[in-house]
């Protein structure tokens, strides 16, 4: 964990809980979000040597391509789940957090029953 950890959680988890039917749990071994009790975004922290804070959220069809090719510095392919088309976003550099909420609404959006 890094000190940089806390504040960076602290917005991203009132982000994802400001939206309805949400709820926080650990999945994973870090803090993850769900909305009508299936998973959107999941917050982490260096998880398996990753050099970045970073949020992996949910994504419809082709938005994970598209984000990651107008900006590959802030977005990327996350292990384990970007073969199901989720995007992983940097958040210890100073995001567009407005962006950030927006794609985290469209996340929760996606995976609702």
């Amino acid at each position: 964990m890094t000190s940089e950890r806390e504040p960076i959680l602290e917005r991203l988890r009132a982000i994802c809980l400001s939206l309805d039917d949400t709820m926080e749990k650990i999945s994973h071994g870090e803090p993850a979000f769900f909305a009508g009790g299936k998973l959107f975004t999941t917050f982490d922290d260096h998880h398996h040597g990753a050099t970045h804070i970073s949020a992996w959220i949910a994504a419809p069809p082709g938005a994970q391509e598209t984000l990651i090719a107008a900006n590959p510095e802030r977005f990327f392919r996350p292990p384990y789940v970007g073969h199901r088309g989720w995007v992983g976003i940097v958040l210890d550099t100073g995001p567009d957090w407005d962006e950030v909420a927006g794609l985290i609404a469209d996340a929760a959006t996606h995976v609702r029953p």
